[in-house]
């Protein structure tokens, strides 16, 4: 199970009554602020007729996410839901940060300037309909932390989250590349305190995938390969250092020892070493965050730092040198 933050995002159909929307949306949030790992809860605004109605929930992890959503107390709910009329359009979207979307689901969260709230909602309600005449298109929501009218929010909502529905990925990125949305996001940019951003996820191997304006950015190669080799070089010395004599002792011939030593290098690395550091590096690793020649240099430089402390540690401590301690 994935550690990283995750979202759950439940659409609803729309019916007339969007302030009982929004109070039955209300109590359910309130419900799994009580669950273990609850960070923050969305709602989408039922007055824009644009767009779908939904609830999203986050928590700390995808694991801590999936206990409220099987949780006895959210099926409840939901039922007293159905019994109001607020019928679910489909399964949840699942939106785990470093995980690629679901196909089809694009995901795109905004700043929105302090006092710009009404003209961001009109912005996104002029995306939605120009996105709708696109083959494909199943629907799309807002959420943010109340409506744009609430009083308690004042000129402090800021962040924002918008989710587009397409049947596939192809018609989905054929929008995202348009000319047509080209068009309208200067309007768009100007009620957010900086660039939009598409979520985006990281391969096992280290590189980021990020699109942006529907454009598909990618870490550069030498990046990766900087990352790899910073993980690869201790776990293969500590592997044949601790694990090799393990398999010589039981008989394994030197063939199979390197085959099942590498299955253990690829499987700890896939799994555990690389995510774990792409997270430590992964401004430096973002195509776009990383991109400028400054980060780019401090972080390699930070790499080559770690390089040195590896080699070093290997080179001059003989309990770790797998070659040379037996004697």
């Amino acid at each position: 199970m994935i550690t990283a933050p995750a979202t759950a995002v439940s659409i609803f159909h729309r019916e007339d009554a969007g302030e009982t929307f929004a109070s039955w949306a209300a109590e359910l949030h309130a419900a799994a602020e009580n669950a273990p790992g609850f960070d923050s809860a969305l709602i989408s605004a039922p007055d824009a007729n644009s767009f779908e109605w939904a609830a999203a929930v986050s928590f700390d992890t995808e694991e801590h996410l999936h206990a409220w959503l099987d949780s006895a107390e959210r099926t409840a709910l939901l039922r007293s839901g159905d019994r109001l009329g607020h019928h679910r359009i489909s399964t949840d979207v699942i939106v785990v940060e470093g995980s690629a979307p679901s196909t089809g689901v694009g995901i795109i969260t905004h700043d929105v300037a302090n006092g710009r709230q009404d003209e961001f909602l009109a912005s996104q309600q002029e995306l939605v309909e120009l996105s709708s005449s696109f083959s494909g298109f199943e629907g799309a929501v807002l959420l943010g932390p109340g409506r744009p009218t609430d009083e308690v929010l004042g000129d402090t909502a800021s962040k924002w989250m918008s989710v587009l529905r397409f049947r596939t990925d192809r018609q989905l990125s054929a929008w995202m590349q348009s000319d047509v949305r080209s068009a309208a996001l200067p309007e768009l940019r100007k009620q957010l305190t900086g660039d939009f951003s598409v979520i985006t996820h990281s391969t096992p191997f280290g590189s980021i995938v990020r699109v942006e304006d529907g454009k598909t950015q990618v870490t550069p190669d030498w990046k990766t390969a900087m990352l790899v080799l910073l993980v690869l070089y201790p776990t293969v010395m500590t592997l044949s250092r601790f694990v090799g004599p393990l398999l010589d002792d039981i008989g394994s011939p030197p063939w199979l020892s390197m085959w099942l030593s590498q299955i253990l290098s690829v499987g700890l690395m896939t799994y555990f070493f690389m995510p774990a550091v792409t997270g430590w590096f992964r401004r430096w690793l973002d195509p776009i965050d990383g991109a400028p020649r400054t980060v780019s240099l401090i972080g390699a430089l930070a790499v080559v730092v770690v390089y040195a402390v590896t080699l070093t540690l290997f080179a001059s401590i003989k309990w770790l040198q797998f070659w040379d301690y037996f004697d």
